[in-house]
């Protein structure tokens, strides 16, 4: 089930303690594991709980970023055809 958080602010810096608050309010939609990022240059925060199904893995952990960790994201819903999906991809790796 998860559940997500965020903030946008124009003016401010995020509060980390806030986002946390925040997120742990959705305890309950996702008991198994939580995360926050902080970008203070632009003001963003994410928040994430997580449930943990098909993934028990640390590797569900989120938010999540590319390997640069210039794109982040927290995401919420199964993505059913990720096998197919993972082939597609290791054939594009160089």
């Amino acid at each position: 089930m998860c559940g997500i958080t965020g903030i946008w602010d124009f003016k401010d810096k995020i509060s980390p303690e806030l986002l946390e608050k925040m997120t742990d309010t959705l305890n309950y939609r996702g008991p198994d594991d939580s995360g926050i990022f902080i970008d203070q240059k632009n003001n963003i925060g994410l928040g994430h709980r997580r449930l943990s199904i098909l993934d028990l893995s640390p590797a569900g952990h989120q938010p999540m970023a590319n390997d640069n960790e210039s794109i982040w994201i927290t995401f919420n819903g199964e993505v059913y055809n990720f096998k197919e999906i993972r082939e597609e991809l290791e054939k594009k790796r160089i």
